[in-house]
């Protein structure tokens, strides 16, 4: 098992410890896929894969209905993904997706986040680098072996195949997604979950002290209704 699955291990997945926060960001990630593709899910795969995930969180049926009718609706505004890059103290990056409609107001928190944590927002390709854009697929198990599955997704992108108690986790570069999903689609395998991650290509370790201090910019950071995610290079 590789560097995505010990990322992935290590990490707290704080943005999905508030059920009410996550409820809220999957509403956004609807809003930004019937936005782009329409209301049917049939024809619309970034729906789709939002609808897995919505299921995933067990957000309830009537919720996602709701909040693709709202979507739908022509006065609904709509969302801007903007990504921000910064380092918290210690010398560690700091990567924020956000999805907002007032990037004016989303600029001065984040911006007010580093500045009151000791930390420094960078310029646009400050950061970016030093994370790999990956896309991820859990998919259901039964009946499939995962090794087998790895050796007939490599060719459609698949980096790293491996299982947990809740079914296959399939790792690929991010440009891979739609031919996954496509393909695990055709072979009517179950998609439980999808998204994408940025994993730090590097880590630094910290002293007790010191990751204190840089937990202070993530709480706030995470905390913020505009944040979607935050992805830092500190050795958890």
């Amino acid at each position: 098992m590789g560097r995505a699955f010990e990322f992935r291990k290590a990490r707290k997945m704080k943005r999905w410890s508030a059920m009410s926060k996550a409820f809220t960001r999957i509403g956004k990630d609807i809003v930004m896929a019937v936005k782009e593709g329409g209301p049917d899910p049939d024809s619309n795969s970034r729906l789709r894969a939002v609808i897995q995930n919505g299921k995933a969180v067990n957000m309830p049926k009537d919720n996602i209905e709701r909040a693709i009718k709202r979507a739908s609706d022509k006065s609904q505004g709509d969302y801007k993904e903007v990504l921000f890059e910064g380092y918290a103290p210690h010398g560690i990056a700091i990567l924020v997706e956000t999805a907002t409609d007032n990037n004016t107001r989303t600029v001065a928190n984040v911006r007010s986040y580093f500045n009151k944590c000791n930390g420094n927002m960078g310029t646009s390709g400050s950061v970016v680098f030093m994370f790999d854009h990956s896309c991820n697929f859990r998919i259901n198990a039964d009946g499939l072996d995962a090794e087998e599955v790895e050796l007939e997704f490599i060719d459609f992108g698949a980096e790293e195949v491996f299982a947990d108690d809740d079914g296959i986790l399939i790792y690929a570069p991010f440009e891979s997604f739609g031919a996954i999903q496509s393909a695990l689609e055709a072979r009517e395998i179950e998609i439980l979950s999808s998204g994408f991650e940025r994993i730090p290509q590097v880590t630094k370790p910290l002293s007790e002290e010191q990751v204190k201090d840089v937990d202070k910019l993530l709480e706030k950071l995470e905390e913020d209704d505009d944040v979607q995610n935050v992805y830092h290079t500190m050795l958890e």
